[in-house]
């Protein structure tokens, strides 16, 4: 193995291959097609050098067979090459899993170094330096010395994955070096009441004492449990600027066009849209369409500084009846609405948007969904959804959306069923219009929201109408 490595540098070194530094470098050279025995084609798809060479040696020597061998022959090639392959395969699993410890202990040390680790990340470095724990049976060790430590009870959570029991061994471990006693039955008030002693779990005397409201920060995200809100009744706040997110190694994401979504559903010209203008503070205004840089931190803080965006805020929603509220805003945004909570109202729908672009589209629509001019009768609840590999589905109460396949012509073709599953005719709006139980719809990729859609009109129909109409 060793003269095949310094063959195969010698090789590369003198230009008979390209030298390829990632598994997508710029200037990497693709062969036109692929040839398992040949090294850079596994050069070129992000292998190195011994794995590339290791690979190709392989495939030279247990290759397939031709399509007129018998099936068993090609079937006992494909075993032997499976079986030649997993030394190499445990070797590539073995060394991911060391890069992997070493970058989780790397960052733990990182945060220990700029002082913002917390204890139970304290906790991680201790099982290790005390124990010789790798990260997995670290973070089991953390968390029995975590739970010790703040006086809660011994209670283990299997997570499924393999090591239980070593996992087991080093919660128990921590659970001990921490303090706790399983075989006392008083531990947990003992270590309960030790914990409250604390200084460090005492609050401050100049703490202020906490408001009555929670901050829109900590918000729930939307989610289809509420009842449908009416759009004069809807309050949104957006920011004057769409920011873009760019994950590494993945594709980019556009930026979140809120006047695309805000504009897709017929009524939202009564809903109440409130803008933060990095000039003017909150005014009332429709959703920005160009991109713009996002609002600087001395900047967010001149408008928390001026008490006098607070009472523009006030003056917006005086005389306003709002009974939703949606907070489509990340950072120093969100800092400007947590200063100035007071002014929004209290209502039972207070959600705001969060993590990536993605899901922060996936949340608006969401809330959007909830939006409805009054005129017709919406099914409220949470739609139960199944899976998608068996055939989505979707349940409502008695009413059950399912996909069915391709429509006979174009499209593809949704069913609504009643109980039994029988086919849901004969249902009607509060305005006498019949509804189809059969939906064609064009786009795949609209599929769940005509799906949710239909369930909400027929959760909210009557059956005023017999089989024939």
């Amino acid at each position: 193995m060793l003269m095949l490595q310094s063959q195969t540098a010698e090789i590369v070194s003198a230009g008979a291959f390209p030298a390829v530094r990632s598994p997508r470098a710029r200037g990497a050279v693709e062969l036109d097609h692929f040839d398992s025995t040949d090294m850079r084609c596994w050069l070129t798809r992000g292998r190195s050098v011994e794995q590339a060479t290791e690979l190709a040696r392989i495939w030279r020597s247990y290759p397939d067979l031709p399509p007129t061998a018998p099936l068993v022959d090609r079937m006992a090639r494909g075993r032997e090459r499976i079986a030649a392959m997993k030394p190499l395969n445990d070797a590539i699993a073995a060394k991911t899993e060391a890069e992997r410890q070493n970058r989780n202990f790397a960052f733990m040390a990182s945060r220990a170094q700029d002082g913002t680790i917390t204890d139970s990340e304290i906790a991680i470095l201790r099982g290790r330096d005390l124990h010789g724990y790798d990260w997995d049976l670290a973070v089991a060790y953390a968390s029995g010395w975590t739970a010790a430590e703040a006086g809660w009870e011994h209670c283990f959570c299997a997570d499924g994955m393999r090591r239980q029991e070593a996992k087991r061994e080093a919660y128990d471990r921590g659970f001990a070096d921490a303090g706790g006693d399983q075989g006392d039955l008083f531990d947990a008030a003992r270590r309960s009441n030790l914990a409250a002693m604390r200084k460090d779990n005492q609050r401050p005397i100049e703490t202020p004492p906490l408001v009555a409201r929670p901050v829109p920060s900590s918000w729930p995200k939307p989610n289809d449990h509420a009842r449908p809100t009416r759009w004069s009744r809807r309050l949104l706040i957006v920011a004057d600027a769409a920011i873009e997110e760019v994950t590494p190694g993945l594709m980019r994401v556009s930026g979140l066009r809120l006047i695309d979504e805000v504009r897709a559903r017929h009524g939202t010209e009564a809903m109440t849209i409130v803008t933060i203008d990095r000039h003017a503070g909150f005014v009332v205004n429709d959703c920005p369409t160009e991109m713009k840089a996002p609002i600087s931190a001395m900047c967010a803080d001149e408008i928390i500084a001026d008490p006098r965006n607070g009472d523009a805020l006030r003056a917006i929603l005086r005389g306003r009846e709002i009974d939703d509220i949606l907070i489509a805003v990340q950072g120093d945004y969100l800092r400007i609405v947590d200063a100035f909570a007071s002014a929004l109202p209290l209502c039972a729908n207070m959600e705001r948007s969060r993590n990536s672009l993605l899901q922060q589209r996936a949340h608006l629509r969401c809330w959007l969904d909830r939006g409805y001019d009054g005129t017709d009768n919406l099914g409220a609840g949470h739609i139960r959804w199944g899976k998608a590999v068996k055939g989505l589905t979707g349940k409502l109460g008695e009413f059950t959306a399912r996909h069915v396949g391709p429509a006979p012509r174009r499209g593809h073709l949704i069913r609504i069923e009643a109980e039994g599953g029988t086919l849901a005719k004969g249902y009607a709006t509060s305005t006498g219009d019949r509804l189809a139980p059969e939906i064609i719809v064009s786009n795949k990729m609209n599929i769940r929201r005509e799906m949710a859609t239909a369930l909400r009109a027929f959760g909210g129909a009557t059956r005023l109408m017999d089989a024939c109409g």
